[in-house]
């Protein structure tokens, strides 16, 4: 698991705020009196699963020094639709200039963790792990990945740096999935995964000694198959294909992880408004 440090978060923001201020909020800076003062409320007007707000808060704070935050929740907590996360009191320039950057980070995030949320929930009783995957925005993987986590999943490799995975285009060039298992062996590479279409794959991987097999696109009956075949050798991972409907099967396979690439890709923003009041 990789945490976020106080410096990336602030790196974030200033980009943030880059991308959205440039030179200067000219319809803040030139409306509103320089000396006003809000007390705005971050209500969801959904159930959600919460992500994010720390940094969302952070915006304002950056822009507000002074501001008076007062929190309702924490990240991972689940709270119900015209519940308040947060309230923030201060400068209303700066406030209103912080709202947008706030809001779609606390939103975006929000909306992965609780996409997350309803796939763990899916699987029912079952002791399989979801897990996340490097479908993520560019230059969001952190936050995205610490989302899913938030909301009940177990991150994977953060890029690829950090895993070995084997995959059919590497076979491809390579030769056999036994020559790629030594090759990383031989490099000393930490905790190999090999991607498996087929049970033969299976067989090969399991005896090359694969710390993970990937058993991809494979239905329910082709995965009990696969994990039988394993026995316990090495961990198991079902991918591809997964989604609300069938991640219950396929946990109840006895597979070790199911990774989803849909919590990050496919999550939708949930509903966060930002309700003023002028003191």
């Amino acid at each position: 698991m990789t945490v976020l440090t106080q410096a990336e978060i602030s790196e974030f923001i200033d980009r943030a705020f880059a991308e959205d201020i440039g030179p200067g909020d000219i319809t803040s800076d030139n409306v509103v009196p320089k000396n006003a003062r809000l007390r705005v409320a971050l209500e969801t007007r959904e159930d959600i699963v919460v992500a994010g707000l720390d940094i969302a808060l952070d915006c304002f704070r950056k822009l507000v020094p002074d501001a008076k935050i007062t929190k309702h929740c924490e990240d991972g907590d689940a709270i119900k639709a015209k519940d308040v996360l947060a309230v923030v009191e201060g400068n209303a320039r700066g406030i209103l200039t912080a709202e947008r950057t706030a809001l779609n980070t606390l939103q975006h995030l929000s909306g992965i963790a609780t996409t997350t949320r309803s796939y763990v929930a899916a699987m029912g009783d079952t002791t399989t792990k979801l897990l996340d995957t490097r479908k993520t925005l560019p230059g969001w993987r952190k936050l995205e990945k610490y989302a899913t986590r938030m909301g009940g999943a177990q991150n994977h490799r953060m890029g690829l740096y950090d895993g070995v995975m084997i995959k059919d285009n590497h076979i491809g060039v390579v030769g056999s999935i036994t020559k790629c298992v030594e090759a990383a062996r031989a490099a000393n590479l930490p905790k190999i995964e090999v991607e498996c279409d087929t049970l033969d794959q299976v067989h090969e991987a399991a005896s090359a000694g694969a710390d993970i097999i990937l058993l991809d696109n494979m239905g329910p009956d082709m995965l009990r198959k696969a994990v039988t075949i394993v026995d316990g050798r090495c961990k198991t991972e079902a991918s591809g294909g997964v989604n609300l409907q069938t991640i219950g099967a396929i946990a109840a396979t006895g597979v070790d992880y199911v990774s989803v690439g849909r919590i990050t890709q496919s999550a939708p923003a949930v509903d966060i408004g930002l309700d003023v009041a002028i003191l």
